[in-house]
């Protein structure tokens, strides 16, 4: 199961495709390791502002200030793993689109539970 906390983001520097390292939160926000333990799941978002790279996914907080990303649900990559080049990345807790209940999904669940 994926965690979801408010107003969770810190930088990274990591590049490539592996593990992010977290390098701590932005100013006025919580640190991953504030509200997660090694082995929490979570829904996650990486921002590369300066080169337009992004990714969305479900992650695992795999070890002190690492995020493992298991699953990519969206990216800037066609919704591939984005091979993050060097430089100042945001990431950040959200919950993506693609998991929440839509409108539909709530008409069904109306129906169903009367």
């Amino acid at each position: 199961m994926s965690r979801v906390f408010d107003r969770v983001k810190e930088t990274t520097s990591t590049s490539g495709t592996g593990d992010i390292t977290l390098s701590g939160a932005v100013t006025s926000f919580q640190s991953f390791s504030s509200v997660l333990s090694v082995g929490d799941g979570t829904f996650y978002a990486i921002v590369d502002s300066t080169s337009g790279l992004w990714e969305t996914g479900i992650g695992t907080y795999s070890a002190n200030n690492t995020l493992s990303r298991t699953t990519v649900l969206e990216s800037s990559n066609n919704g591939n793993i984005v091979n993050f080049t060097a430089g100042t990345k945001q990431v950040f807790m959200t919950y993506p689109a693609s998991q929440s209940i839509t409108s539909g999904t709530s008409i069904a669940l109306s129906i169903a539970l009367g």
